[in-house]
């Protein structure tokens, strides 16, 4: 198959927003998540893929309805797409898409009378950013919160960890932490700081009220500053001598209490921080 000028630029487009250098598309591969992309009405800006996915039943059904939806169409060889792969191994489609709403006025606007959010504070693992964002989701947030100098929540490696929560969670960027929380303050939205040393377990707290936690980076946590600008500060009890964990999994765990409280209406038994 001979490749043409045309494709030639689209695929020179889709290797720069994989690069992050165009600040308004995003760069999504394989087809799980290129379905989430679409069904979350996201704008399909263009689509590459190859021509052995082509003949399978459902990317074949998934290519329609993207072309349908744009007119930047390209089916190139396995060895072009793996060109502009972000994976060792090509997923056999890419599509470029509009970056998903992430401004403060966008995110204000969704949230409920009783906001449940969280807050990632310098995270720089774009891995354990779309994990958070994942199971944030599937514990009931109502829209997370990234500070600046946090990992890109629309990289193509945070996308992949997300797999599509990303596009249908509410999403701030880039907000000021300070700010925040003053903003957390006035809108009588309770900050809950997570650290090793906090001065409660994460389930001797009350969620269900308007709530939000707040994570900080991977290998130092949140200063003590930090931890102290929040209302509380929770902990997860460890047995022997584990002293943390990945913020991811500890994210989750808050989360699924905060979550439990809220939906069952309290906090129930005390189990000692577990």
């Amino acid at each position: 198959m001979n490749i043409t000028s045309r494709d030639n630029s689209l695929l020179r487009h889709a290797r720069a927003v994989r690069d992050g250098k165009v600040d308004d598309s995003i760069f999504v591969e394989g087809l799980r998540l290129c379905e989430e992309a679409l069904s979350s009405g996201l704008g399909i800006e263009a689509v590459v893929y190859s021509e052995e996915i082509a003949g399978k039943e459902r990317a074949a059904l998934l290519i329609g309805k993207l072309g349908a939806a744009c007119k930047k169409v390209a089916s190139v060889s396995e060895e072009l797409l793996e060109s502009i792969s972000y994976t060792k191994t090509p997923q056999g489609i890419v599509v470029v898409t509009s970056r998903p709403a992430h401004d403060e006025a966008t995110f204000k606007e969704k949230q409920p009378a009783s906001p449940f959010l969280v807050i990632l504070h310098g995270l720089n693992n774009p891995v354990n950013v779309g994990a958070i964002l994942r199971t944030a989701e599937a514990a009931g947030v109502t829209g997370a919160i990234t500070t600046a100098h946090t990992s890109d929540a629309f990289s193509p490696r945070a996308l992949r960890g997300a797999m599509g929560s990303a596009f249908r969670l509410p999403i701030w960027m880039g907000a000021n932490f300070g700010d925040l929380i003053a903003w957390c303050a006035t809108s009588g939205i309770r900050t809950v700081s997570a650290a090793a040393r906090g001065s409660k377990f994460y389930n001797e707290v009350d969620w269900s009220g308007p709530c939000a936690l707040i994570v900080g980076p991977e290998s130092t946590g949140l200063s003590p500053e930090e931890i102290a600008a929040a209302d509380e500060a929770v902990r997860i009890a460890m047995q022997g001598p584990v002293e943390s964990l990945n913020v991811a999994v500890a994210t989750g765990i808050i989360l699924y209490e905060a979550n439990r409280q809220r939906v069952s209406g309290g906090r129930g038994q005390d189990m000692d921080g577990y």
